[in-house]
């Protein structure tokens, strides 16, 4: 028989295929996507198999032995597997990079497997047998009395606890035949514990309105026929468009598929895994959902992880990785609130979560469903010019109407106060009347922390940090001063640093800053902050939320994992504290993440049969971002803002590519960013539109001050390649560090 040959991705840091021998004993369990040890050098390394074959120009006979099949079926499915490779190409990373991401670390140490023994009787023992057996070994006769009693096999460990034995007893039963032993692994399934009551939701279906009905039909066609498509579901907040998904999702179940079902935030993770698990067990009891992010542990993770692999469970609900999860025969992937920047990674491989759900569907024929209330631009584009199928749901379940909005000026209120205000006498009124009729508050405000920074009104002086070039962040419950970037901390001075003066300020605002502010206007009431401040402690979100929704907290103050997404009936009233936080910030797409926060967040008021109320306080009322979200008007705003992005010829009407540079040296820097722009626009020509290099808005972080280029293109598969090609060949410094960022959303 001629000798197996298999190509493998080392994880090793560098992208080469490398191939091994296949021992006779290991295969039958070797296949593409196995993930693998061999030997890189004096060390064994996992590694991933890529192909099975002979390489080429080599001699077989002084190939390496692979060492080891670390799990009995393959790691990454071809279809994964397809994906990784596409990402290397279209993200400039290397594979390796993207496979560590695929498979988590979890899986690929495979520690943290926990497994129990458990006994059974395989062989009845007649009358006579027994008495012998009790006559000459009673605790083994005694053990076999139990167990035969049992309809089930019993935990070893409880079963010889119990009746006081010890292993040698199980042993020399199993050894006779008379018993067996069998291995079974526990599962640590996230999401069951005691906070999961306070995440229940009711499992009947409701009744669709005709729009939904419309929407659901078209997503089952697609479902029928077998075939890749993408349609975007465009329904306004509180229009159902969950009740959607999880019919969609009854339907792929039904026909044998599988189903990924992604949020932007764990936040709003338990409330979708709920919704998930109640309605399963209502139509189609035995389905398991595993849960998926970065929160769980290592046990869950591994865990969730096998069930999907190997078809225990066939749905998966969670962040950006869970597109990841290996589903079998995956037929469906949806996608929620598909405009949100955190389905961006923000470090290498620079995926986006939504383009990438949408290839892994193309590569597997299933649908992929897009949903929001204000969808991405790139996404509604793509529905205007027929690539996805546009569903649209315009009115609320039940006739409720959307939440009235008032539109607070800040300068006519700063005037009324005599002071800048941080709650406006029209936000306090409504916060009071909510509290004294038993209603619920969610005050939002993007920045965490008590003060933006500390300012002197002496000599103008501003705390920044010493290892970035911006303020420091006051934080008052205790007394510190934080770098919201890389984390350094000092106490917060009580006189000047620079000329000694007492007067020095706090400036802007931040959650901490406005919890002390709603604790003054409201004693009585139940307030709770909600930042990754407080949230730090595992499960805190999930007891925090369970707590709102029962009516033990009457007032929620929190950042953007409060913003979207949550239902709860009894809010009644939404406030943002400063809506021109995210609109004046060196990004073309401000007024993009404006109108949709402000759309998005007057969405959390009145879900339930009350009424609801949106107070946005701002110093620019007259802004197009503001003015349109005031009347949910989406389809406006796109039209302009579109205009605006065509005209200028930015995304999603070219392709931008991020080039950061870093480095300790700013001249160097600055050196080193130019050389290598004029080599691009020689080297590319008329396949891309150069601006830059300069120096980045945020210009130092981390002791490393930061230069940028950027590139506009049509095509970013023709740019790409070129692109890495020209940087193996430059003579990069070795303190210099670049990164490439493909399509980012994140523009400082």
């Amino acid at each position: 028989m001629a000798a197996m040959i298999v190509g493998v991705h080392p994880l090793a840091g560098f992208d080469k295929l490398l191939h091994y021998r296949v021992p006779e004993t290991l295969r039958d369990s070797v296949a593409v996507g196995s993930l693998v040890r061999v030997p890189v050098l004096n060390a064994l390394r996992l590694g991933l198999v890529g192909e099975i074959g002979p390489p080429r120009d080599f001699d077989v006979g002084k190939l390496k032995a692979l060492a080891q099949v670390v799990y009995p079926f393959p790691a990454l499915p071809p279809d994964l597997l397809e994906l990784a490779r596409w990402m290397a190409g279209y993200y400039a990373c290397g594979l390796d990079s993207i496979i560590e991401t695929m498979i988590p670390a979890a899986v690929r140490n495979g520690a943290g497997l926990k497994q129990e023994k458990l006994l059974a009787v395989t062989q009845r023992l007649t009358a006579e047998e027994l008495a012998a057996l009790t006559k000459r070994a009673p605790q083994q006769a005694k053990l076999y009395r139990f167990l035969e009693q049992q309809f089930r096999a019993q935990r070893k460990a409880l079963v010889l606890a119990r009746l006081g034995q010890t292993a040698a007893v199980a042993a020399a039963l199993v050894k006779r035949g008379v018993l067996r032993e069998e291995v079974r692994r526990i599962e640590r399934i996230a999401y069951t514990d005691e906070h999961a009551h306070g995440e229940l939701v009711a499992a009947q279906p409701h009744v669709l309105n005709a729009e939904q009905q419309a929407a659901v039909a078209a997503v089952t066609a697609s479902l029928g026929a077998g075939k890749f498509g993408v349609s975007l579901l465009h329904g306004v907040t509180g229009s159902g468009k969950t009740e959607v998904y999880l019919r969609a999702i009854d339907t792929a179940l039904k026909s044998g598929g599988g189903v990924v079902f992604l949020v932007p935030e764990v936040a709003l993770t338990p409330q979708t895994v709920a919704r998930l698990r109640s309605r399963l067990e209502a139509i189609a009891p035995g389905h398991r959902c595993v849960v998926w992010h970065s929160h769980l542990s290592e046990g869950e993770r591994l865990d969730g992880w096998l069930a999907l692999a190997t078809g225990e469970a066939r749905v998966v609900v969670g962040a950006r990785s869970a597109v990841f999860a290996p589903v079998q025969n995956l037929r469906l992937i949806v996608v929620d609130e598909e405009h949100e920047p955190a389905y961006k990674q923000d470090e290498t491989p620079r995926y986006h979560g939504r383009d990438v759900a949408v290839l892994r569907a193309k590569l597997t024929g299933a649908v992929c469903l897009l949903g929001s209330a204000t969808p991405s631009l790139e996404s509604f584009l793509n529905a205007q010019h027929g690539k996805y199928r546009l569903l649209q749901l315009l009115q609320r379940v039940d006739a409720r109407k959307l939440p009235h909005i008032d539109i607070v000026d800040l300068r006519i209120e700063a005037l009324k106060q005599r002071t800048l205000p941080l709650l406006s006498g029209k936000l306090v009124g409504a916060m009071q009347a909510r509290f004294e009729r038993r209603e619920q508050t969610i005050l939002f405000i993007n920045r965490r922390g008590y003060s933006s920074s500390i300012l002197c009104t002496k000599c103008g002086h501003i705390e920044e940090c010493s290892h970035c070039s911006i303020a420091m962040t006051y934080h008052r419950t205790d007394e510190m001063l934080r770098c919201h970037l890389c984390g350094d901390q000092r106490p917060a001075p009580l006189r000047c640093p620079k000329c000694g003066a007492p007067d020095i300020r706090w400036r802007g605002l931040g959650t901490q800053r406005i919890e002390e502010a709603v604790r003054r206007v409201l004693p009585r009431a139940r307030i709770e902050r909600m930042d990754s401040d407080t949230m730090g402690k595992k499960n805190r979100f999930r007891e925090v939320l369970a707590q709102f929704r029962a009516g033990k907290v009457d007032v929620l103050v929190g950042t953007q994992m409060i913003g979207k997404g949550l239902d709860f009936p009894n809010v009644t009233l939404v406030g943002l504290v400063d809506a021109d936080m995210s609109m004046h910030v060196p990004d073309f797409r401000a007024n993009e993440r404006t109108f949709q926060l402000l759309v998005q967040v007057a969405g959390r008021a009145g879900r339930g049969d009350r009424a609801g109320e949106v107070v946005v306080q701002t110093f620019t009322p007259q802004a197009e971002a503001i003015q349109f979200s005031r009347h949910a008007d989406y389809a406006g705003f796109a039209a302009a803002e579109l205009k605006v992005r065509q005209d200028f010829r930015y995304p999603p009407y070219r392709h931008l590519i991020h080039h950061l540079f870093r480095g300790p040296n700013p001249e160097k820097l600055k050196f080193f960013a130019e050389q290598w722009a004029k080599l691009v626009e020689k080297t590319l020509g008329e396949r891309v539109e150069l601006r830059g290099p300069s120096a980045s808005p945020i210009e130092k972080i981390k002791d490393e001050y930061r230069w940028q280029l950027w590139y506009f293109t049509n095509a970013v598969t023709k740019v790409v390649p070129e692109l890495a090609r020209l940087r193996a060949g430059f003579a990069w410094p070795d303190d210099l560090t670049q990164v490439l960022d493909v399509d980012p959303v994140n523009l400082v």
